[in-house]
């Protein structure tokens, strides 16, 4: 039986993913591919107990902590996983904004290789493509604060973490093998990159 391509679209603050993502559908629904547009947050039924916890943990750091944080994390995909994902039509392009790719970005003491076994352990599906999409620090900083609602990082606040972050989810894009996307120039090549992958990817319909 045929199931959805599953698309997943990581990164730090201010990558441009979000307009990615958009461009992306547009692109792909031109070509009469049917689209899902998902948001890891918007779908996870636990989220405001889970931010109530980052939020915590921005206040006082704690190895304990931030592991209750990831496990919290991997749950709530392992639910969509179960109650979102295996409803959508199995003749589309699932297009997910974040997934748990982003925790190599994000987590500061729980190495990403603890947190893959939680979110596998748990099925949570597996992308059929994982895209990491960055650019220079420099640069996503000053877009994130250009925009309206500024980084919105609960637990980013200045220029320096951000630069960790980006490092930290470039070293996983390279230790992984996802696809790297490098969104610096125009998004029309960005958006063609990606659209390439998907095609190229198995199980495209």
């Amino acid at each position: 039986m045929s199931r959805p391509l599953f698309v997943s679209l990581d990164g730090p603050k201010g990558a441009g993913k979000t307009t990615l993502l958009e461009a992306m559908a547009k692109v792909l629904r031109a070509d009469n591919k049917k689209v899902i547009r998902l948001c890891e947050k918007k779908s996870d039924p636990y989220r405001g107990e889970t931010m109530a916890l980052v939020n915590k943990l921005a206040r006082h750091p704690a190895l304990d902590l931030e592991w209750e944080i990831c496990q919290r994390f991997a749950d709530s995909r392992a639910w969509i996983s179960q109650h979102v994902l295996i409803k959508q039509p199995p003749d589309s392009i699932i297009l997910m904004d974040r997934w748990y790719p982003s925790d190599a970005a994000f987590r500061r003491s729980v190495p990403f290789a603890e947190i893959l076994p939680l979110n596998i352990e748990r099925n949570v599906r597996t992308p059929d493509l994982h895209v990491g999409v960055v650019t220079a620090p420099d640069i996503s900083w000053a877009r994130a604060a250009a925009r309206p609602r500024g980084l919105s990082s609960t637990v980013i606040h200045r220029l320096e973490e951000h630069v960790a972050c980006t490092k930290a989810f470039e070293r996983e894009i390279a230790n992984q093998g996802w696809v790297l996307c490098r969104n610096e120039g125009t998004i029309e090549d960005a958006t063609m990159q990606v659209i390439s992958e998907i095609y190229r990817a198995p199980g495209c319909p």
